[in-house]
């Protein structure tokens, strides 16, 4: 029991929701009593106290010695169905424990609210009390992809609603319990723990929904505040200040990106997952990443075109990691941008005597193309090390930003790569710092090799010195005047 209260929490129920639709089974709101006490109990190592009253009925005068206990809950589980929202008891019982919270720490202890909003029934934002409209809550539906009818949740109802359940239980209960712990821990009036940062994780399209609710519920638990923390308004104008508002609060946006374009808010003309990733882009200092599903069929051309823009553009780009990966690579891509960066003294240049380490960044297919001119190099005292390329997209992402942060000099293989692949790949230079670069490039460089292209001929950079191969093949002077720069710099010169 949770210090200075009687009650850990009340489920408070309209009764028609708890009615078994099987003979012999236990209803809804049963079923969701009975694995909250086992669930929570085993997060926070003793049984809570629950009370649910199964004998009252909507239509049961609201004794006062309701009145007078709901002071010594110290939270409410709200089971939100069309009749719940329509009985005046279960409205009452939500005002009246509302008015008793304000009396002993308030509704919200710091980032956490007492009032649990759990929706078995799609029950209209417009229609729920207002004490609970900005509360995100916890759907145990979802909707019939064909029908597009909602489908409750519910160990009974399948194996598949089964394991849905049971992880939306399992959200509920972790929050539940963090709840209690923090009460018990501080009686309500302490500091909350603190916040090892927070993430901005864009509300995405529905065939989405469970890929966000599992990163988000890893986040949290981790120690992360994510946000919104709250619908985002589906009016454009309200929508653009509410999320420049969550996006100035965070340190790294998160977007996913699936087949589904989304809903375009009120007097806008993009999606909600355009805008927010827009809104994004256009704040200076906060890291993103993108995931777009991979293999996806996209129909709506609406989306091919955000997918394409998210693929192609330069401001994207500069701001963002785009991973077209499983969703576990998302996950660790995630944590290695959230982790604190190490400070490590490094020398400004290398010191003399040292390896110098020269990054050929190279397409997969021009390893071969690139071997005269690893040779050359090689010859003359360097370090040549060449992108990792595996199946393994996340492990080839870390190799390829350790080789970012710690290498001398870099080189771009441009041969069969195409303009929008350089791009990135100078784009990705200018980044290096954010990977926590700590020392200047002593030399970059752009190795123009075949095949030719009307692109590659008008190639003009200040980004990095422009080496075009004669169209005989390598010839090692072309490389002496980067070689001349490198050594010019380690002795430290221009």
């Amino acid at each position: 029991m949770t210090s200075a209260f009687e009650h850990d929490f009340l489920i408070s129920y309209a009764h028609i929701d708890d009615q078994a639709l099987v003979d012999g089974q236990s209803g809804w709101v049963s079923q969701l009593h009975r694995l909250l006490e086992i669930r929570v109990g085993q997060l926070m190592g003793q049984t809570p106290k629950i009370w649910r009253d199964p004998k009252l009925q909507g239509n049961d005068y609201f004794a006062d010695t309701i009145t007078e206990r709901l002071p010594r809950i110290a939270a409410l589980v709200s089971v939100f169905s069309p009749r719940y929202v329509q009985s005046e008891w279960c409205n009452r019982e939500l005002k009246e424990f509302c008015r008793a919270a304000e009396k002993s720490g308030g509704v919200r202890i710091h980032d956490k609210a007492r009032i649990f909003k759990v929706v078995k029934t799609p029950v209209g934002l417009e229609r729920q009390p207002e004490e609970v409209q900005p509360m995100l809550g916890y759907e145990f539906f979802v909707y019939d992809p064909d029908s597009g009818r909602p489908r409750e949740l519910a160990p009974a109802y399948g194996p598949g609603s089964d394991r849905a359940f049971l992880a939306k239980l399992d959200d509920l209960a972790y929050d539940i319990t963090q709840l209690l712990e923090l009460i018990r821990a501080n009686g309500g009036g302490a500091e909350a723990a603190e916040r090892k940062g927070t993430v901005f994780l864009a509300e995405t399209t529905f065939e989405l929904r469970e890929e966000r609710e599992a990163i988000k519920r890893d986040l949290i638990r981790n120690g992360y505040e994510v946000l919104p923390d709250h619908p985002l308004p589906l009016v454009a104008q309200d929508l653009a200040a509410a999320a420049s508002e969550q996006l100035a609060r965070s340190t790294l946006s998160i977007h996913l990106v699936g087949k589904n374009y989304g809903v375009v808010p009120e007097g806008g003309v993009q999606s909600l997952p355009e805008v927010q990733q827009a809104l994004a882009s256009g704040r200076a200092g906060l890291t993103s990443i993108i995931w777009i599903a991979p293999d996806i069929e996209v129909e709506d051309e609406r989306q091919r075109k955000f997918i394409d823009h998210l693929n192609n553009d330069a401001v994207v780009h500069a701001t963002a990691e785009l991973l077209e990966t499983p969703i576990e690579d998302l996950k660790t891509l995630i944590y290695r941008k959230l982790a604190p960066k190490k400070k490590v003294e490094k020398p400004a240049v290398a010191p003399a005597g040292e390896l110098t380490r020269i990054y050929m960044l190279c397409d997969q297919e021009d390893v071969d193309a690139t071997g005269p001119l690893t040779d050359y190099l090689f010859d003359r005292g360097y370090e040549v090390i060449l992108p990792f390329f595996e199946e393994d997209e996340a492990q080839t992402r870390i190799e390829h930003e350790e080789n970012l942060r710690s290498a001398d000099a870099v080189i771009i293989f441009y041969g069969a790569g195409n303009e929008i692949w350089l791009r990135r790949k100078l784009r990705e230079l200018q980044r290096s710092g954010g990977l926590g670069r700590e020392k200047p490039w002593l030399a970059r460089a752009i190795y123009v090799a075949g095949p030719p292209t009307p692109q590659k001929e008008r190639l003009r950079t200040l980004e990095a010195k422009v080496l075009h191969e004669p169209s005989t093949g390598f010839d090692p002077s072309v490389v002496d005047a980067l070689i001349s720069d490198i050594e010019s710099a380690k002795g430290g010169g221009s």
